[in-house]
Order: structure tokens, then C-alpha cells, then sequence
């Protein structure tokens, strides 16, 4: 039976690791659940020919539909805060 790992500060653990420690035993198997990597499922509906041309481009690019889409989604967003920084800026 596997020891369960005390309890141990970040700092502390910090130093362990930093120094070439073992610090696996602190952490659960499942992936940590942190707000920057937490999910949330949406449905959205595509026109067929707007499908097509995201295929298309996964295809080009050797990556999933999924990834072109969250790709281009990031990218508008970007520019749109972007955007709306540099007109406060102006103002």
C-alpha cells in the first residue's frame, strides 16, 4: 500500500523540486482544477459552407476542427480587447 504524503507548504515544495526532489507524491493523479483551465461545453451552430471552409483550413494546418475554431475565436477576441484598450487610451 502506497504512504500518503504529508502535508507540505508551496514553498516548501518549491524548494524540493528547485533542489531535484520528488514532489510527485504531493499531488493527486487527476489534473488539478485551476480557473484558467476549467470547462466549459458550448454548442454553436455553423453554416454547411462555413464548416467546409473550417475544414478546409484544419486540413492545411494538420489540426482538428476544434482547434482552428478556438484558434480563431482567441484571435478575434485579442483583437478585440485590443482594440478597446487602444480607444480608451485615445479618449
Amino acid at each position: 500500500m502506497k504512504k500518503k504524503a504529508k502535508k507540505l507548504s508551496a514553498d516548501k515544495m518549491a524548494e524540493m523540486a528547485l533542489s531535484g526532489g520528488d514532489v510527485t507524491s504531493y499531488f493527486s493523479k487527476g489534473k488539478m482544477k485551476t480557473p484558467e483551465n476549467t470547462v466549459q461545453r458550448v454548442n454553436v451552430d455553423f453554416a454547411l459552407e462555413m464548416l467546409s471552409e473550417l475544414d478546409q483550413m484544419a486540413n492545411d494546418l494538420n489540426i482538428s476542427r476544434q482547434a482552428v475554431i478556438k484558434s480563431l475565436l482567441k484571435q478575434g477576441l485579442d483583437h478585440h480587447f485590443l482594440a478597446k484598450e487602444a480607444r480608451k487610451k485615445s479618449s
